[in-house]
C-alpha cells in the first residue's frame, strides 16, 4: 500500500474525489491523514465522515515554526506521497525537498501560476484553461508539470461558473495522476 497525506484548506471537493475513489481506481492507496491550516474547513467533515485521521495547524505568526510543525507531522506520518488538494498555502524548500508532494491548479500551467488562476484566466480574456497536476517544488506553481486536461472558456463563463466546471476535470484528472503515479511506485518497490 502506499501510504498518502492530504493537504487541504477549503470545502473539499478534490479530496472527497480522492477519498471516493479508494473502493475503486485507487484501491493501492492508504490515505493515512489528511492536514488542513483552517480550524473551520469542511474538508475536516468530509474526512472525518470517511474515516480519515486529521489534524490542523493553523498558519503562526511565525512562518518558520509553521513550517517545521507541519514538516514534523508529515515525516512522523511516513507518506510515500503528499497530496496537495486545495491547500492555500506555500510549502517550505525544504519541505517539497523532503517529501514527494503533487498538486493540483486550476489552469493550464505556466499559464496563470497562483492563488487567483481562473479570475486571471478571464481578465486575459483567453478562450480556454483547464486544470494541472505537477510536482511541488519551491516555486509557485512552477514545478514539473504531470498531467493536464483542457477545457474550452464558454461565452458568459463567471468567475464562479468557471471554476466549477474546472473542478469537475480537476477531481478526475488528479484521481488518474495518482493512479499512474502509485502503479509506478509499486513497480519501483516490487
Amino acid at each position: 500500500m502506499i501510504r498518502v497525506v492530504i493537504l487541504a484548506s477549503g470545502s473539499g471537493t478534490l479530496a472527497q474525489g480522492i477519498f471516493d475513489a479508494r473502493s475503486s481506481t485507487l484501491e493501492g492507496i492508504d490515505i493515512v491523514a489528511l492536514i488542513s491550516d483552517r480550524p473551520g474547513a469542511q474538508v475536516l467533515l468530509r474526512a472525518q465522515n470517511a474515516r480519515i485521521e486529521s489534524f490542523v495547524i493553523p498558519m503562526m505568526a511565525d512562518r518558520s515554526e509553521w513550517d517545521r510543525e507541519i514538516e514534523t507531522l508529515v515525516a512522523a506520518l511516513k507518506p510515500d506521497l503528499v497530496i496537495s488538494a486545495g491547500f492555500m498555502r506555500i510549502l517550505s524548500a525544504k519541505f517539497v525537498e523532503r517529501f514527494k508532494v503533487i498538486n493540483s491548479h486550476p489552469a493550464l500551467l505556466p499559464l496563470f501560476p497562483g492563488a487567483h488562476a481562473v479570475r486571471d484566466a478571464l481578465a486575459a480574456g483567453a478562450k480556454e484553461t483547464g486544470t494541472t497536476i505537477h510536482w511541488v517544488d519551491a516555486g509557485i506553481d512552477s514545478g514539473e508539470i504531470i498531467a493536464q486536461e483542457r477545457l474550452d472558456i464558454l461565452e458568459g463563463d463567471t468567475e464562479e461558473s468557471l471554476h466549477e466546471r474546472i473542478k469537475i476535470l480537476e477531481r478526475g484528472l488528479i484521481v488518474a495522476t495518482i493512479a499512474s503515479l502509485i502503479n509506478t511506485m509499486e513497480k519501483n518497490n516490487g
